[in-house]
């Protein structure tokens, strides 16, 4: 019996939409892309949904079709923990996988952040981003695949 998972990604400046979806055709994991109305992402091995341009609108979209063991990409925290709460496995572009173990804390984290930027200061933005950030995401993507598909089989084969 073939196991059927869907991949979502939070496709708005996601960089590594080209290296997930190569990962999961190996896997047969039918990926979708969930962007807004300005950013015109599409891929011929891909399922696109647009959604109009708002805030948080492509998350509560995503949010609504994850189901238990897909997995997500998202560099979004508070969509990482919607998904988590619906049994998904989440990891960033960088290759950090969001589970109940971290989420709280990286959660803590961006309201810290937002309160300095709201006060007037500043926080660092991302790195420029290198080969090691590509080979580290497939590296963590691939064995999150593999947990994936390894416990809807086992869900389904009781």
């Amino acid at each position: 019996m073939r196991t059927i998972l869907q991949l979502l990604i939070d496709a708005d400046a996601c960089p590594v939409i080209d290296i997930a979806l190569s990962v999961s055709a190996r896997y047969e994991i039918q990926p979708i892309l969930f962007c807004d109305t300005s950013h015109r992402i599409e891929r011929d091995n891909a399922i696109t949904i647009m959604v109009p341009k708002g805030p948080d609108s492509v998350d509560f979209k995503l949010v609504n079709a994850v189901t238990k063991y897909d997995v997500v990409i998202t560099q979004d925290y508070g969509l990482a923990a919607m998904c988590l709460a619906k049994g998904a496995f989440v990891v960033d572009q960088n290759g950090r996988e969001m589970t109940p173990d971290n989420i709280d804390q990286l959660l803590a984290f961006r309201y810290e952040s937002a309160k300095i930027r709201r006060a007037g200061g500043r926080t660092r933005g991302p790195k420029k981003r290198s080969v090691e950030n590509d080979l580290s995401f497939k590296t963590k993507f691939e064995q999150i695949c593999e947990r994936a598909i390894a416990k809807k089989r086992e869900v389904e084969n009781g």
